[in-house]
C-alpha cells in the first residue's frame, strides 16, 4: 500500500505538545525523584520532550481552607500573605517543578488561572456558590485588581528568567464550578471584558512586550465556542494580544448517536465557521484528558488519545496540543505518569510513550503537509521541516498493515510490547496492530 506525501500542500505550522503541572507538581516537587520525573516529561534526550509547561496560578484555597474541595491537591496557593503582601516563597514545590521543566527543555510556559484569588471573589472562595442560573463569582469592579495580581506575579517570574509566553486568565468559563476544585464561571460577554482589562493592563507594562493572552479555554468542543470566540475578538486591544483561539477538546460519547454523538462533525463546523468569520485564525488545543474511571496504563487509552490528537491536528488544524495533567495520583484515566502517594513511587503509561511519538519527533515550526494512503483504517499525519519528513501512523485495528515508503527511514513504535522502540525501515514499514508509529525520513 503506497504512501502519498505531497509537501506542496501545506496546512498549519506546528509548535509542540505540552501538559500542566496542576495539581501534582505541588506534591512531586517535594520528592527525591522530582528531577527524574521532570526529565521523563520535558527532556528530549531522557524523556519525551514536552515543549509547553502550564503553571496553575492558584486562588488561595489551600491557605484558607474555605470551599468544598475534598482533595487537598486540588487546592492552590496564592502569592499573597495575610497582610496582602507578596510572598514568592509560597507554592514552593510547584514553582520548583516549573523551573526544573524549563531546565530540562520546556521553552514555553503558560500561566493559567482557574479562579481569581479569594480576596477578590464575591463569596471569598476559589469556586462559585451553588445556584441557578449560573452565578459569576467576580464583580466587574474587581477585574482590574484581578489583572494586577496576575500581572504582578507573572512579572516577578519573568524577572527570574521563566519563559512565560502566555497568560490565560480564564479556564473553562461555561461550567458552574461549585466545588471539587478551584474554578470560576463567566458568561461569554464577561469573559471578553476580562480579557480586555488584561490586554489594557499588559499594554501599560514593558515587561509584557513579548507575552500574549491565551483564551478563553472553553471546556467542551460542542457548546458555546462560537459565543466565547465572538466576545474574545470583540475588542481591538484583545485581538493584538491573541494569536490563536485556545479551547479544550473534551467530548467523547460512550456510544454512537446521530449528530450529537459526532465529534468530528463539531470540529468541522467550528473550523468552517472560524475560517469564515475570522480567517487565518490559529487554534490551540490547551487541555484534554481521557475522562474515564480507573487507572489505564494500556494501549487502549493510548489509542483513544492518539485518535483525538489526530482529529484535532487534521481537522481543527491545531498548532499546539496540551494534556490536562502530566502526572496523576488518582484512580482515573488521566495523566501520562501515575504516582502513588503512599510510597512516592511512579508508574509509566502507554499514553506517555504514544505522546512521545508526537512530541519527540515533530520539530517546532514544522509544517503539516498532505499525506494519504488507500487504507481508510489507518490515521496518517505528516510534518516537514529542513528537508526532513515526520510521518505519524496510528493503527487502531487488530491487524498488521504495510506501508510502502520507497525510501529508507527510522521508525519508532509504541504498541503492546514496544515503548518508542526504534527500527530501521527499508522501503516497506510494517504497522503492527494497535500501535502508534513515527517514521522519520530524510
Amino acid at each position: 500500500m503506497d504512501t502519498r506525501i505531497n509537501p506542496n500542500i501545506e496546512y498549519q505550522t506546528f509548535e509542540g505538545i505540552g501538559a500542566s503541572g496542576a495539581w501534582w507538581a505541588q506534591e512531586v516537587g517535594g520528592w527525591e525523584s522530582r528531577d527524574e520525573i521532570s526529565s521523563l516529561l520535558f527532556s528530549k534526550e531522557n524523556g519525551i520532550g514536552l515543549r509547553t509547561y502550564r503553571y496553575n496560578l492558584g486562588g488561595g484555597s489551600k491557605e484558607s481552607g474555605r470551599g468544598d474541595i475534598d482533595n487537598p491537591l486540588r487546592r492552590g496557593e496564592c502569592f499573597e500573605n495575610e497582610k496582602g503582601e507578596y510572598d514568592f516563597s509560597k507554592d514552593e514545590n510547584a514553582v520548583y517543578m516549573m523551573k526544573q521543566a524549563v531546565k530540562d527543555g520546556a521553552d514555553e510556559v503558560i500561566f493559567f488561572v482557574n479562579s481569581p484569588i479569594e480576596r477578590l471573589t464575591k463569596n471569598h472562595k476559589a469556586h462559585c456558590d451553588k445556584g441557578f442560573p449560573f452565578k459569576e463569582n467576580l464583580d466587574k469592579e474587581n477585574y482590574r485588581a484581578f489583572a494586577k495580581y496576575v500581572l504582578d506575579v507573572t512579572e516577578h517570574f519573568l524577572g527570574e528568567g521563566i519563559p512565560i509566553k502566555y497568560i490565560s486568565p480564564i479556564n473553562e468559563p461555561f461550567w458552574k464550578w461549585t466545588g471539587g476544585q478551584e474554578g470560576c464561571h463567566y458568561r461569554p460577554k464577561s469573559a471578553g471584558e476580562v480579557m480586555k482589562v488584561f490586554s489594557d493592563e499588559m499594554n501599560k507594562r514593558d515587561a509584557f512586550e513579548n507575552v500574549m493572552l491565551s483564551g478563553v479555554e472553553n471546556g467542551d468542543i460542542r457548546w458555546f465556542n462560537k459565543s466565547y470566540t465572538r466576545n474574545l475578538f470583540k475588542y481591538e486591544s484583545v485581538k493584538k494580544r491573541i494569536d490563536s483561539v485556545d479551547l479544550h477538546s473534551y467530548f467523547l460519547m460512550p456510544f454512537k448517536m446521530p449528530f450529537i454523538g459526532n465529534r468530528v462533525g463539531y470540529l468541522k463546523r467550528y473550523r468552517k465557521w472560524l475560517d469564515k468569520k475570522y480567517p487565518n485564525t490559529s487554534v490551540k488545543m490547551s487541555e484534554w484528558t481521557h475522562m474515564q474511571g480507573g487507572r489505564d496504563k494500556t494501549m487502549n487509552s493510548a489509542l483513544v488519545m492518539a485518535k483525538v490528537m489526530y482529529e484535532d491536528m487534521s481537522i481543527l488544524n491545531v498548532t499546539s496540543w496540551q494534556h490536562w495533567i502530566a502526572v496523576s495520583e488518582v484512580d482515573y484515566c488521566d495523566g501520562l505518569i501515575y504516582i502513588n502517594l503512599d510510597d512516592k513511587s511512579y508508574e509509566m503509561t502507554k499514553r506517555y510513550y504514544a505522546t512521545g511519538n508526537f512530541s519527540k519527533f515533530i520539530p517546532f515550526g514544522a509544517k503539516r503537509i498532505e499525506v494519504s494512503c488507500d487504507d481508510s483504517e489507518l490515521m496518517l499525519l505528516a510534518f516537514r521541516k529542513d528537508e526532513k519528513t515526520v510521518l505519524i501512523v496510528i493503527n487502531e485495528t487488530p491487524g498488521e498493515k504495510e506501508l510502502n515508503l520507497n525510501c529508507d527511514a527510522k521508525m519508532y513504535v509504541t504498541n503492546e510490547t514496544d515503548n518508542l522502540k526504534e527500527y530501521s525501515v527499508s522501503d516497506v514499514a510494517k504497522i503492527t496492530p494497535k500501535s502508534v508509529n513515527t517514521i522519520v525520513m530524510g
